[in-house]
């Protein structure tokens, strides 16, 4: 039993990397894992030639089904559906081997994929697998695991311009979160994309836009109009989400909004304010 021990610990952060850009869940990452782990007991591990390998096959097709499920729960879901946010600066792993995949622009545009192709693209992109693995993880052939990460690829680019550095993110986020909370009008503007979305996650437990607002001037009015009562009482914390630079709003000591923005040299073009405490455990104070 301790070498099968010794073994899923050994490729664990790979599993939960897998099972978490599939899903854009930590929680649903980690009942995937429990999953994995329990057929692992059960199986007769002798008749394994490579743990790795059957582990991370184990892990992918029970993350596509999931993601399966998941597609129809997002449409059901009270107001825009947000990743759930994962510390990376206190688990560095998940992003150890590529960071690729793990952006919250990319896994919102990952959720447009079908669930093999989303399959598929991770295990190319931020873990390099040759693609004949691929193919035999997702049961296809070869050339068309091929055809569906380059389809995947095309997407991405398609639909997501170039982000900027993060010491530039992490600037904008700053300069933004000063503007906000004097609710300045003006230099919110300035600071937006023309096209830019504001997406908020309350999951219908907390008080959030159930809409995405759109649009630079649309966005500055929307952000300056709380200002007065939105921010009294609030303390920012500095933190790392998903790779990127990120603010954890709490009052009276309690975590209530993870504040993330994704931008480009046209200015931020994604504000994401994940609200739901449901999905803040990763990033909480511990």
């Amino acid at each position: 039993m301790s070498d099968g021990v010794e073994q899923f610990m050994e490729v664990r952060p790979r599993l939960f990397g897998i099972a978490y850009r599939m899903l854009g869940s930590a929680t649903e990452a980690e009942d995937i894992l429990q999953e994995v782990w329990l057929r692992w007991q059960a199986y007769d591990r002798g008749t394994v030639e490579s743990p790795a390998a059957f582990l991370a096959t184990a892990t992918t097709r029970l993350a596509i089904n999931a993601a399966t499920s998941a597609r129809a729960r997002h449409e059901t879901y009270i107001g825009p559906w947000l990743p759930e946010p994962v510390d990376t600066s206190a688990d560095p792993a998940l992003g150890a081997e590529r960071g690729e995949a793990l952006e919250f622009a990319v896994l919102l545009l990952l959720e447009k994929l079908s669930p093999v192709e989303r399959a598929a693209y991770v295990l190319r992109e931020a873990f390099d697998y040759p693609y004949s693995t691929i193919a035999e993880i997702v049961q296809l052939k070869e050339p068309a695991v091929r055809q569906l990460v380059s389809r995947a690829r095309k997407h991405l680019v398609a639909e997501r311009r170039a982000p900027v550095a993060s010491k530039q993110q992490r600037e904008l986020l700053a300069a933004f979160l000063e503007a906000a909370q004097a609710g300045d009008f003006e230099t919110l503007e300035k600071l937006f994309a023309e096209d830019v979305v504001s997406y908020s996650d309350g999951g219908g437990l907390a008080l959030a836009a159930r809409i995405p607002v759109i649009g630079r001037t649309r966005v500055a009015k929307f952000v300056a109009a709380f200002a007065s009562h939105f921010w009294v009482g609030v303390s920012l914390r500095w933190t790392e989400a998903n790779g990127q630079p990120s603010v954890v709003l709490s009052r009276d000591g309690v975590d209530f909004t993870v504040v993330t923005a994704s931008a480009s040299d046209e200015g931020i073009d994604q504000l994401l304010w994940m609200m739901n405490p449901e999905k803040l455990g990763s990033v909480s104070a511990r």
